[in-house]
């Protein structure tokens, strides 16, 4: 059985996705399994050992580009692919697999897309409250699964694969230190201050780990750079060296790696944080307005902390600096209590902002 996928555009849902590939091979082990996807998804697939091919998507997140679309799809027929799944909910995320002709093409009805899909889901969020349990109910025949509770049980999460020469050469390549266990800090949030952590409790947890003989990565894109030289900046100027601000200095393959690396993370709602958690490190996850109930990290090591509940529809914080409230409340002592039982050992300093 040949299978094409139709993946997210997004790291954290690109992430979560990988449950329905596990799923799918378990089910057929014999399947291959494409997925099309925007090219800078590649250094994730590529650690996703169900995948057989990345297919780069060329068309732009927003463009419809219906000519293109369906020069894609009958490039692709040739392939032989015998089901799609579509995980997007757009009705242009659906063209490709129609105009390739292939036979059975399952996803949620989405955009109206009766037609472009003939094994259409009808979703009932209630019934499926997690999108990693909305994304593996399409592995299974439509009349088996009404809700999550008819899922089998576990579901298979994200894992992503990194080898322990990779991990050292990518170390040795950022000069982080050999001597000193490295953790992981992800500050930054595509959202903005909303979401993010405030970079002076950054800096003060980060100040008690390098006492207790810790060194520090900050893991993000160019546009957290800024940020992470805050936390750098707010630190004791004798411990700077034993923190590297790499935002914006790693591609996302050698991010990846080095986040496997990492004896723990630190990070705020984002797709660093579902990568992290699909590398099975010890993780610290800190939500504000966005809510876990949806896309929690899925990893046992994983702790969640949030002072709030609901659903809070924020882009921009009200408090000082554009952060919210809530993840300011979040002291770097609760934090620093979370990361001293994941790590199993007590954290010398003792943390007062």
């Amino acid at each position: 059985m040949k299978i094409l996928v139709i993946g997210p555009s997004w790291v954290g849902d690109m992430m979560m996705s990988q449950s329905l590939y596990r799923t799918l091979k378990q089910r057929w082990p014999e399947a291959t399994i494409d997925v099309m996807a925007p090219a800078w998804c590649r250094p994730l697939l590529s650690r996703m050992p169900e995948v057989n091919e990345a297919l780069a998507m060329p068309l732009g997140h927003g463009a419809l580009a219906l000519g293109e679309r369906r020069r894609l799809g009958r490039s692709l027929r040739d392939k032989g692919y015998d089901r799609a799944y579509v995980l997007p909910n757009s009705f242009k995320s659906a063209l490709v697999p129609f105009f390739a002709d292939i036979q059975t093409r399952t996803g949620w009805r989405g955009e109206m897309r009766y037609g472009l899909l003939n094994d259409i889901r009808v979703l009932d969020k209630a019934a499926f409250p997690l999108m990693v349990e909305r994304y593996v109910a399409l592995a299974y025949d439509k009349a088996q699964i009404a809700s999550a509770s008819d899922l089998p049980q576990p579901l298979l999460w994200p894992k992503l694969l990194v080898n322990e020469q990779e991990k050292q050469e990518t170390a040795a390549a950022f000069r982080l230190s050999a001597e000193r266990p490295l953790i992981g800090f992800c500050p930054g949030a595509e959202f903005g201050p909303a979401k993010r952590w405030p970079h002076y409790h950054y800096a003060a947890l980060a100040q008690q780990l390098i006492d207790s003989g810790y060194q520090i990565a900050l893991f993000g894109s160019a546009k957290d750079k800024e940020t992470g030289e805050q936390i750098l900046q707010s630190l004791e100027e004798s411990s700077r060296q034993h923190c590297h601000n790499l935002a914006g200095e790693t591609k996302l393959e050698q991010a990846v790696i080095l986040l496997a690396h990492c004896q723990a993370v630190v990070s705020n709602d984002s797709g660093l944080m579902h990568i992290a958690a699909a590398l099975d490190r010890p993780l610290v996850a800190l939500y504000g307005p966005s809510s876990p109930d949806f896309t929690p990290p899925l990893s046992h090591k994983a702790r969640v902390i949030r002072l709030i509940t609901g659903y809070h529809k924020v882009r921009k914080g009200d408090a000082e600096e554009g952060y919210h409230q809530s993840l300011i409340d979040i002291k770097p002592q609760r934090v620093a209590e979370e990361l001293s039982a994941l790590l199993g050992q007590p954290l010398e300093a003792v943390c007062t902002s």
